[in-house]
């Protein structure tokens, strides 16, 4: 059971390693009908990722994701970095904006690699990284005007309510 479900024994806690093999009959006949609309929710999404680009990449204390020009990302999740996270999140919060945190814990620090090795300190970047990726709303369904307050919202508070 575990390996079928990325070696995870609880979400992000991953003892081994596994892969992603969770999906049923069931599951097997809405996927078949949601992949025909697949294509159209990726260009939604991907004009989401570009609004939500233009809107923050002028602010100095939030990262957005960096898409290379020969890359056409699907923006399954668009994680930005902001420092202070946590407080960001519960400000996002409580203005009623949700938001998730996606792969808090490095791989290097996942149980299922501790025979390499590695500890917390042997990769500064990641691990600064997975404290400060903040995953902001992102479903074909969003519409511009949300994208722009979701935005504002961030704006509003790294800059105003909780600068660095």
């Amino acid at each position: 059971r575990v390996l079928r479900d990325h070696g995870q024994v609880r979400k992000y806690e991953h003892r081994v390693v596994g892969w992603n093999c969770r999906m049923d009959g069931i599951q097997g006949a809405v996927l078949r009908i949601k992949l025909r609309d697949l294509e159209r929710g990726n260009e939604l999404r991907r004009a989401h990722a570009q609004k939500y680009e233009r809107l923050l990449s002028e602010v100095e204390e939030i990262i957005t994701p960096d898409v290379q020009p020969y890359a056409k990302h699907v923006f399954h999740i668009y994680a930005v970095r902001v420092q202070r996270r946590d407080e960001v999140i519960a400000f996002l919060e409580e203005n009623g904006i949700g938001c998730a945190v996606h792969y808090p814990v490095p791989v290097h620090l996942q149980e299922a690699y501790s025979s390499l090795g590695y500890g917390e300190g042997s990769f500064p970047v990641a691990e600064r990284a997975a404290s400060e990726f903040l995953s902001l709303p992102m479903f074909p369904e969003l519409t511009s005007e949300q994208v722009a307050l979701v935005a504002d919202t961030l704006k509003e508070c790294v800059v105003e309510e909780i600068p660095a």
